[in-house]
């Protein structure tokens, strides 16, 4: 009897030990991750984990713009102070690999959607030259394996953007498989694949794994409750980076700043005025891969400046002080802007960008998310100006022209495409610089615009993605709520 006194007694204690450690909220008292008390969860997260490619980039303010003499006489690019958050930024351009295994993707789940392979495809055409014999490189430099780790080419603004989504949704899949919250699946067909957006409104039912989310709601499910954006668990999307962001991350300044102040501001990605190596036993070697002039697009063969004909392979030269390769030449970059001539009064000074077309998740007339589309995907609208009536911060979906001053006919606003300019909303920028491009296109102030729907074989592009919560640097870390 007494024994079993003690035991009751003993299970008693540590109830209450339980009990205890349960963490309150500091505002009701209320216990998290307690049936008992509602189920309201909180989650411990220490920060956000490094996606696979990605580079850390610190934020901070920087002087975007041009910092020379603008030989093309084009004035889009005065400079002004901006503030970039903390992003993440890859280390390399896309490289050829990397688009074929998308590739293969596509069309080892899309079955029934042939299209969507094709539309992705990159153009291998674009190698073409009515005055050179460049046909070896149609053929051969997208998919033969000499040519898998230089960056992909011949890739629109549209291509590269998918490309992003269709990452996400890989790395999200493969960090819950890692945890053992879904089984493997290679038998994805169709609309039937993983895609994160749909998964987090409840449209894709994965295989379970052999882990599940405690479900502290009550519901009596047996494989646990499904993860949600509260868990930390899923990354946030892969996107092309914005302009300031790209701009940032290759002058990389913080290479040359002591106390606040940077002490030589930067032409090209690196330090100095010139772009040959200037000390170690690489001097006088060029620092990328770039047009030295006509005719000279790597030098002679017993001593070559840049040794690259075309592009090099993506981890080619030296890195910048962030540790990104190629920011300056090699090939051209994507970015995520509709371009415009950049004035002081043209945009936010707080991560800038142009090109917010503001959406909203599609419903039905009960309210709850409408069925994907044949795809897999969630579909989305344009938000209305009646529904954000009493919103200052916007009205309208478009807002791709904001702040244009531009009028022609005493009627139209806007740029008139096609007749007094080639500039339009669907003209995006691009930046840094290709192999087949002179020495001015090497600084990251540069930028040039191309149609979304056009390609070339000096433009490729790397992804980025935000950084979520505090940076990393440890004088900023906050101590947690007691």
């Amino acid at each position: 009897m007494k024994r079993r006194l003690f035991l009751v007694a003993l299970v008693g204690l540590c109830g209450m030990m339980l009990s205890c450690n349960k963490q309150k909220s500091l505002t009701t008292g209320w216990n998290y991750n307690d049936k008992k008390m509602g189920g309201f969860e909180k989650h411990p997260y220490r920060e956000q984990a490094t996606g696979p490619n990605l580079v850390y980039i610190p934020g901070g303010t920087f002087t975007m713009g041009m910092q020379e003499q603008d030989v093309t006489y084009e004035s889009d690019a005065v400079p002004r102070r901006e503030t970039i958050s903390d992003f993440y930024m890859d280390e390399t351009e896309v490289a050829n690999i990397d688009y074929l295994e998308y590739l293969f993707w596509l069309q080892r789940v899309y079955v029934d959607y042939p299209q969507v392979l094709e539309q992705a495809k990159p153009d291998t055409l674009c190698w073409r030259d009515k005055l050179a014999y460049n046909e070896p490189y149609v053929r051969t430099y997208f998919r033969h394996p000499a040519y898998q780790d230089y960056p992909v080419v011949g890739v629109n603004w549209v291509q590269a953007n998918n490309y992003c989504q269709w990452r996400t949704d890989r790395v999200n899949e493969q960090i819950m498989i890692g945890k053992g919250l879904i089984s493997k699946n290679p038998d994805q067909k169709n609309e039937d694949n993983f895609n994160t957006e749909a998964y987090l409104v409840g449209k894709y039912e994965p295989k379970p794994g052999h882990h599940h989310m405690t479900d502290y709601s009550g519901n009596k499910s047996k494989g646990g409750r499904r993860v949600k954006v509260e868990d930390g668990i899923l990354q946030p999307d892969y996107r092309l980076p914005t302009e300031a962001e790209w701009e940032y991350a290759a002058l990389a300044e913080q290479g040359n700043a002591k106390f606040e102040n940077v002490n030589e501001r930067r032409i090209y990605s690196w330090d100095g005025l010139s772009l040959r190596q200037n000390d170690g036993r690489y001097v006088g070697k060029f620092r990328c891969n770039f047009k030295r002039g006509r005719g000279d697009n790597q030098g002679i063969s017993e001593d070559p400046n840049d040794a690259s004909a075309i592009t090099a392979p993506v981890v080619s030269y030296w890195p910048n002080d962030f540790g990104l390769y190629n920011m300056s030449g090699n090939v051209n970059e994507w970015v995520l802007d509709v371009y415009r001539p950049l004035t002081y009064e043209d945009a936010s000074d707080f991560n800038s960008f142009r090109g917010n077309v503001f959406k909203k998740v599609v419903r039905d007339q009960d309210g709850y998310v409408a069925d994907k589309d044949s795809l897999g995907r969630i579909k989305y609208t344009d938000v209305t100006v009646e529904e954000n009536a009493n919103r200052r911060n916007y009205r309208k979906a478009d807002n791709i022209g904001s702040k244009d001053e531009m009028t022609y006919n005493n009627e139209q606003e806007g740029y008139d495409y096609g007749n007094n300019t080639l500039i339009s909303d669907h003209a995006h920028v691009y930046k840094g610089g290709g192999w087949n491009d002179r020495a001015f296109w090497m600084t990251p102030a540069s930028r040039r615009f191309l149609d979304e729907n056009q390609s070339s074989n000096e433009l490729g592009f790397r992804c980025a993605m935000i950084r979520v919560g505090t940076s990393k640097r440890d004088y900023q870390k906050p101590k947690p709520r007691q």
